[in-house]
């Protein structure tokens, strides 16, 4: 009896502390919103934060964002290392708009030094800050990394998938690395299980240069106007 009693009551806490909650998330989804409003059409670049310096997906991201930064793009990440850290400092270089969505997290996670000043924004849900992501970006780079990249890369294929948010590019870059995944898609995924349609192949493009990022986006943008996605 003692022991259903206890139980009640942690839970009538969890459902308070639930209730409490809402108030902290809606306050990132306010300052989320006011500061990115503002930041004009960008670009964000995904990839492992373990990627470094010396890596040559570490050196093609700083190519990568700024030749889209000296194109008129600004460049979004999750503002920690490895190719978050290469995505901002190809911004930087460039002297464009370098934008970081830092998230707190146990390990690995740390601001990176090429965020501008005014554009560093801090998150403790990660929902709130893929909204961010999606609501602001133009288009999706998305460089070889871990599970978090892989979930930010089916996250946006879905919604466009859906409609829930108007189509972009996303351009994954590396052959190489990419091209295992992009292969069991097709082959699983369509053609044995027909679990989706040809034309949601159309969404995803795979590359290797900067200049084949650059042609893609503006590809896209001379059909299509530059503005948030909802």
């Amino acid at each position: 009896m003692m022991r259903s009693k206890n139980h009640k009551k942690n839970w009538n806490e969890i459902k308070t502390n639930d209730s409490w909650a809402i108030f902290k998330i809606m306050g990132e989804f306010v300052n989320g919103f006011e500061r990115m409003s503002s930041i004009g059409p960008c670009v964000s670049i995904f990839g492992s934060a373990r990627t470094q310096p010396k890596d040559e997906y570490y050196k093609l991201a700083v190519k990568i964002a700024e030749k889209i930064t000296l194109n008129g793009y600004g460049v979004i990440t999750g503002g920690g290392p490895g190719i978050m850290e290469a995505g901002n400092k190809g911004a930087h270089l460039a002297g464009g708009t370098s934008v970081g969505l830092n998230i707190d997290l146990p390990f690995e996670q740390h601001d990176n030094p090429y965020i501008d000043g005014d554009k560093s924004l801090d998150f403790d849900y990660f929902f709130v800050r893929k909204v961010m992501f999606v609501k602001y970006s133009q288009g999706f780079v998305v460089m070889p990394g871990g599970f978090g990249t892989l979930d930010e890369l089916f996250e946006a294929i879905t919604l466009i998938q859906t409609h829930k948010i108007d189509k972009f590019p996303i351009i994954l870059v590396g052959t190489e690395f990419w091209s295992g995944l992009f292969d069991w898609i097709k082959a699983t995924l369509l053609e044995q299980n027909a679990n989706i349609s040809a034309k949601d192949l159309d969404l995803i493009h795979l590359v290797d240069t900067e200049d084949e990022v650059l042609d893609i986006l503006n590809s896209f943008y001379d059909k299509f106007n530059l503005s948030p996605n909802f």
